[in-house]
């Protein structure tokens, strides 16, 4: 494999508390309604921008949007917690001489918080989000857009996500995809769409790497 792409809440980083929590509290300051993460999780597609856009019922969306940011900077530190064992797996990709890359629904304001608190800024050589694209996953336009960048072929390449969206949309590409389920929040416990590989933690899908697996 010459280039592998993440998808980044609850695959790269457990971002997926932060996400809810902040969604939580736009939704009851500006719409007064209290919603579940089962029931942000279902909105999940677009960038938070396109998410408060959509179901925001109040018409002060760009205020609602202000706020999601401030929320999400607010309180990362205190809802994320820097993980180790990704950091060392990223950097020992790296080392391999692999290509790596994000393709996620996030929208970039948000994921350049995350990566700069996380220790991530400095690591990927391609970033797609959901500001990138025209169609948010599970359309693959974001995924062929990363394959482009790096100038790697799809047979080269692993596309790695916790999501229905994220498979299907790198089936669409015909990378080989796999599911994970190693971070405590995650957001697919069963996949409709099949992905070449279901891996449960890190070291398992390093254990597959070093054996040729992959």
């Amino acid at each position: 494999m010459k280039a592998i792409i993440f998808d980044f809440d609850g695959t790269l980083a457990n971002t997926l508390p932060i996400c809810f929590y902040a969604f939580q509290n736009v939704f009851k300051k500006f719409d007064n309604k209290d919603i579940s993460s089962d029931g942000i999780k279902d909105m999940f597609g677009p960038s938070e921008t396109g998410i408060i856009r959509k179901n925001l019922s109040n018409v002060n969306k760009e205020e609602a949007i202000e706020y999601y940011y401030e929320m999400y900077f607010e309180h990362h530190n205190r809802l994320v917690e820097t993980n180790l064992e990704i950091l060392e797996l990223l950097n020992y990709l790296k080392k391999l001489d692999i290509k790596i890359g994000i393709f996620t629904g996030k929208a970039k304001r948000s994921l350049d918080i995350s990566l700069k608190e996380l220790n991530m800024d400095e690591l990927f050589d391609v970033i797609i989000t959901g500001d990138d694209v025209t169609n948010p996953k599970p359309d693959s336009e974001g995924l062929i857009k990363a394959l482009s960048i790096l100038g790697v072929n799809n047979s080269d390449t692993i596309y790695i996500g916790d999501s229905d969206a994220d498979i299907v949309a790198g089936v669409q590409a015909n990378v080989y995809t796999i599911g994970v389920q190693w971070l405590s929040e995650y957001q697919t416990s069963t996949f409709s769409e099949q992905p070449n590989l279901i891996i449960k933690s890190i070291k398992e899908f390093k254990s597959s790497f070093k054996l040729g697996i992959l």
